[in-house]
């Protein structure tokens, strides 16, 4: 079954850098998703701004250009149109949905734009979601990491690989599936919109900081394994048109751990500088709030000595 639908996938020229831009083409649903969301967020951004009230432009280009944009191009890009072809270019295309997606996301508020902005009753359904008791076990900081661990193992340590190779509709899920676990685990920890499960700052660095290992344990575990991911898939590839350039399926997925480990570690880094400057902000703001505090205290004990 997986040798008779590989056959089926187009020929296309050797991947190179320039492919991620030349091979662009449409997946019908993912686009009508990114289309959907960044509409919503803009719509949200123009109310504000015909009400005279103001909306950072650098959260509206962290969820457009940073969020949604790394999505469009993860999915619809020359990387979308290899990522069943490559398994190193489908794990860039993974860290792109698990981590950056999610983390410009969030950066973007979009939460708190919909709160800003939304009707009366469409607004309370939003804070009764946020206040529920699943909003809260799903944000529940070490379940979140939890799930963003397990994940990708399960992803290529099951069946659920294969699967994503022979169905679109897997397919896709599992793209949307990457960003909502991402979302989970970073939302709650940039901690902009007003979400339960939020944590202090040392323990967000250190739930960030323990992702590190994890990604260098999975993608040396990957790197170094003798069974194939996909394996039946990607072989029958190198059996067709492609197998004049396409490299050795253990060469390649050899590169993909390696990707899988030195891009979890970059975005973390990353992430760790985010982190590190919202804590600084927030001590500043509490230094500058304790200041004005201890002014009004003074003045008043020098007006009534």
């Amino acid at each position: 079954m997986l040798l008779l639908l590989a056959t089926s996938v187009p020929d296309l020229p050797r991947f190179t850098l320039s492919s991620v831009f030349t091979q662009w083409g449409i997946d019908p649903f993912l686009f009508v998703v990114t289309v959907w969301v960044t509409g919503l967020y803009l719509v949200g951004v123009a109310a504000l701004r015909r009400r005279g009230d103001h909306w950072p432009l650098g959260r509206t280009l962290a969820f457009v250009v940073g969020g949604m944009g790394s999505f469009y191009v993860a999915t619809q890009s020359g990387i979308g149109a290899y990522d069943t072809v490559l398994l190193s270019v489908h794990m860039v295309q993974h860290m792109v949905l698990s981590m950056i997606v999610p983390l410009f996301l969030a950066l973007g508020a979009p939460v708190t734009l919909a709160l800003r902005t939304l009707p009366s009753r469409p607004r309370g359904w939003l804070l009764a979601a946020l206040h529920s008791r699943v909003a809260r076990v799903l944000s529940f900081a070490p379940l979140a990491f939890l799930l963003f661990v397990i994940s990708p193992w399960a992803l290529y340590f099951t069946g659920w690989y294969d699967a994503t190779l022979t169905s679109t509709y897997v397919h896709e899920m599992t793209h949307i599936h990457l960003v909502l676990v991402g979302t989970l685990f970073f939302w709650p920890l940039v901690g902009i919109d007003p979400l339960p499960g939020r944590v202090d700052f040392p323990f967000r660095m250190l739930l960030v900081f323990l992702t590190l290992p994890f990604h260098a344990f999975l993608g040396v575990t990957i790197m170094n394994q003798t069974s194939l991911i996909g394996g039946e898939w990607y072989t029958s590839l190198r059996d067709g048109p492609m197998g004049a350039w396409l490299p050795t399926a253990a060469d390649d997925q050899h590169v993909a751990g390696g990707i899988l480990w030195g891009s979890g570690d970059l975005v973390a880094i990353v992430f760790f500088g985010v982190l590190f400057t919202q804590w600084v902000r927030q001590s500043m703001k509490e230094a500058a709030r304790e200041d004005r505090r201890l002014d009004l205290l003074e003045a008043r004990e020098q007006r009534n000595p």
